[in-house]
């Protein structure tokens, strides 16, 4: 870990050499990488004494940060990520909350916690992150950071731990769209299903529903200059039957296959877990087969309802999140009211496997608000081409 860690971003562990190439596309870049991935040299926590306890010295990298090795980007440390990488808060009782770098009074978002903050503070350059329900988007949110949630299976997880194998996904931060597409041309190769030059601009007006005046009216600026560069956007419904029908769906899918991961683990050896994470993992337990069923049936008419909506040239705008990050002193009522509002839009991309890109284009209060643009299914690196379109036409945020 860096010798200077005033965010609390980095997990303490002894600093371990990890060799990286002296050329290539991210020579010049230091990152950090969610303690969810193996590196040589080092164990992996998860967040959790007793999975760091278990985990023993890994003797191989995954193969995403081998990636970034070879690509000469240098290792900064290992991030901090909220417990069992199942939670959104960024509060993690055995290693601290990271700070938010753009807003230190609010929180940084999880549970990619420890790496947004990492980049928030300048501390590295970039750095990995995943995404489950929303722990790549809701963090860079929450910092000003450029986030992506890519398609499903796009970049590889092999040498990463579970939580929802179905719907994790391998995502990154950076606070530059410069940094943020090497690292695209380096993690990503070319889009099986490129957008084409001129796209059709969708705005899912029931998704914008969702937001807080205060945020609708905040983005509205970004919004227009996305508009200028895409052309106007047209009015769309996003949802599928109802805003609450795809909250279930998704949150019986994660509850099955979060207790089918962390399920042996925390029977054989009840480790200790924050309350809120405790709670539930509890839920996880209690989802039968006649939930999941037809939510697994929904997540499929999910999937083919948004495919048809977008076809192979549309991109939903829309917020990343429903408003700027809760402060750091709410209640566990208030975050979990958090979590839930915040579901309801993030399970979009989750349901579908769809890329979604969060843009730190706008801010409220101070804080940093996030625009998203969500493609296609393998549309990456498209809507990372469409960010530096739009990026170049904005002033640098005025916070952070």
């Amino acid at each position: 870990m860096p010798l200077h860690d005033p965010a609390h971003a980095f997990v303490p562990y002894p600093d371990v050499p990890v060799p990286h190439a002296s050329t290539g596309p991210l020579t010049g870049l230091c990152f950090g990488v969610k303690d969810l991935f193996d590196i040589a040299g080092y164990p992996t926590g998860g967040g959790n004494p007793i999975v760091l306890a278990r985990s023993g010295i890994k003797t191989r990298t995954a193969p995403t940060v081998q990636r970034l090795l070879d690509a000469g980007a240098r290792l900064v440390g290992k991030t901090v990520t909220d417990e069992l990488a199942f939670s959104m808060t960024g509060h993690n009782v055995h290693f601290g909350a990271p700070l938010n770098g753009a807003a230190p009074e609010r929180i940084s978002g999880g549970s990619s916690s420890g790496s947004a903050s990492a980049v928030s503070n300048g501390l590295c350059d970039f750095a990995l992150g995943t995404d489950t329900g929303g722990s790549v988007r809701a963090p860079a949110n929450h910092c000003g950071l450029y986030g992506l949630r890519p398609t499903h299976g796009r970049v590889s997880l092999q040498g990463a731990l579970d939580l929802a194998p179905s719907l994790d996904t391998c995502g990154w931060f950076a606070r530059d769209v410069q940094t943020f597409a090497r690292v695209a041309d380096v993690l990503l190769d070319a889009d099986p299903a490129p957008l084409p030059a001129q796209v059709r601009l969708l705005k899912p007006i029931d998704v914008w529903a969702l937001s807080a005046p205060a945020a609708v009216a905040a983005l509205e600026p970004a919004l227009r200059a996305t508009e200028a560069v895409l052309g106007a956007a047209q009015p769309v419904q996003a949802q599928l039957d109802s805003f609450e029908a795809m909250y279930w769906a998704f949150r019986y899918v994660q509850g099955r296959e979060a207790w089918m991961t962390d399920g042996p683990l925390l029977e054989r050896y009840a480790p200790p877990l924050g309350a809120a994470v405790k709670q539930r993992l509890d839920w996880c337990k209690t989802v039968t087969d006649a939930q999941l069923v037809p939510a697994t049936a929904f997540r499929a008419r999910f999937r083919a309802h948004l495919g048809a909506l977008l076809g192979r040239d549309g991109v939903l705008v829309m917020p990343t999140m429903h408003d700027i990050a809760p402060l750091r002193g709410d209640s566990e009522d208030a975050f979990e009211d958090y979590r839930n509002r915040s579901t309801e839009s993030l399970c979009m991309a989750g349901l579908s496997g769809f890329p979604q890109l969060s843009m730190p284009l706008a801010s409220r209060a101070g804080a940093p608000l996030g625009l998203s643009l969500l493609g296609p299914a393998g549309s990456d690196r498209s809507l990372i081409a469409l960010a530096e379109r739009i990026a170049a036409t904005l002033p640098a945020p005025i916070y952070g």
